[in-house]
C-alpha cells in the first residue's frame, strides 16, 4: 500500500526522519556534540544520556511533518543539511542535539 501526504495545493508533504538527544542543560549539550564530533556513536549516546524515551531506540524518532514536532525543533529539522548534527536547540523540554538521517521536500 503506498500512502501519499499531500499539501492542501496539491504538492507532497515534506517528510523527515530524524534522531536526537535530549538533555537538561546546554553544557551537557554542548559536551556531548564535542564527543560525536570526535567519533562517538550518536545511538550510544542518545541511549545513554537522552531523558526522551526515544533514548532506547538511539533517539530514532521515525517518520514526521511539519507541525508534528515543536517549533524550534521543525525549524531545524526542515532546513538543515541531512546527516549533520545540529545543535543546541533549546525546546521547552530541554536541549536537542539533532540528526536529520533523511527528508522528502
Amino acid at each position: 500500500m503506498c500512502v501519499i501526504y499531500a499539501q492542501a495545493n496539491g504538492g507532497f508533504m515534506a517528510r523527515a526522519t530524524a534522531r536526537h538527544i535530549l538533555v537538561a542543560s546546554k553544557n551537557q549539550c554542548e559536551a556531548l556534540k564535542r564527543e560525536i564530533e570526535h567519533g562517538a556513536d550518536f545511538a550510544d549516546l542518545a541511549r545513554k544520556h537522552s531523558s526522551c524515551p526515544s533514548g532506547k531506540q538511539g533517539g530514532d524518532l521515525g517518520e514526521f511533518g511539519p507541525g508534528m514536532m515543536v517549533r524550534e525543533f521543525d525549524e531545524v529539522v526542515f532546513s538543515a543539511e541531512v546527516n549533520t548534527v545540529q545543535g543546541p536547540v533549546k525546546t521547552q523540554f530541554g536541549y536537542h542535539l539533532l540528526e536529520v538521517t533523511s527528508r522528502r521536500d
